[in-house]
């Protein structure tokens, strides 16, 4: 089987679980270290004719990472696309199930036993703790409404301050952010790379919890390990 991935999170998860199914791969596929398979542009922006060149069987693409016109672009032309949902940790575990034991055919992976027993396997939250989430500055925007990020967050004891916002990802000025009541401030090293010089100025009333982005927003491998990152990151 030959398979293209469009979303870096999915990238890991089958390169880790058959390394040999995966011929092509976006610019920001950067996990696992010295993936071999060809580049096929980016999440937003992939070359749909280089895709075709690598004739897979299957290209893999996320409703939130790939835009529909380059998804319609590769089913015009006979091409096989399974578009992943997730919004949720139990919705990660599912598609990554339906992915690679159902759309690829291959035993279920250890990994993904782990990562489900790793977070199951959390201590209750203590009293939550309010928090802001950006992703971006100039201009500013938050995690909103209905994001895995936000839903991890949660099962860690951090309630979005922005979850019942009417956008995913709304922009709110940075006044507003600092008077919306939050505990913290969680500054993830993606999309943005926010860092100890970079961000928490901005938040000078609040601690700053910086995180690994791969650990709050991939769902693949990483999710074995993220529990504990995240929460250690949070202390």
């Amino acid at each position: 089987m030959r398979v293209v991935s469009l979303v870096p999170s999915l990238t890991e998860a089958v390169a880790e679980t058959a390394p040999g199914l995966l011929v092509g791969a976006t610019d920001w596929c950067t996990h696992p270290a010295g993936l071999g398979a060809a580049r096929v542009g980016g999440t937003k922006n992939p070359d749909v004719p280089g895709i075709l060149a690598l004739r897979p069987d299957l290209v893999v693409a996320n409703e939130e990472e790939n835009r529909e016109p380059d998804l319609a672009a590769l089913r015009e032309a006979g091409t096989e696309v399974l578009v992943t949902t997730v919004r949720t940790l139990d919705e990660a575990f599912a598609e990554l199930d339906r992915l690679l034991t159902g759309a690829c055919g291959l035993p279920r992976p250890r990994w993904l036993d782990e990562a489900e027993a790793a977070w199951a396997a959390l201590p209750p939250p203590s009293a939550p703790r309010r928090a802001v989430v950006p992703v971006w500055r100039k201009p500013w925007m938050v995690l909103g409404r209905d994001t895995f990020a936000g839903d991890l967050l949660a099962r860690l004891g951090v309630t979005n301050v922005y979850a019942d916002h009417a956008e995913r990802y709304p922009r709110v000025p940075l006044d507003e952010l600092n008077a919306a009541g939050a505990d913290l401030v969680v500054l993830p090293d993606e999309p943005y790379r926010f860092t100890a010089d970079d961000g928490p100025e901005a938040f000078p009333a609040l601690p700053a919890a910086l995180v690994d982005g791969r650990f709050l927003t991939w769902y693949g491998p990483s999710l074995v390990r993220a529990p504990a990152a995240l929460r250690a990151a949070l202390r």
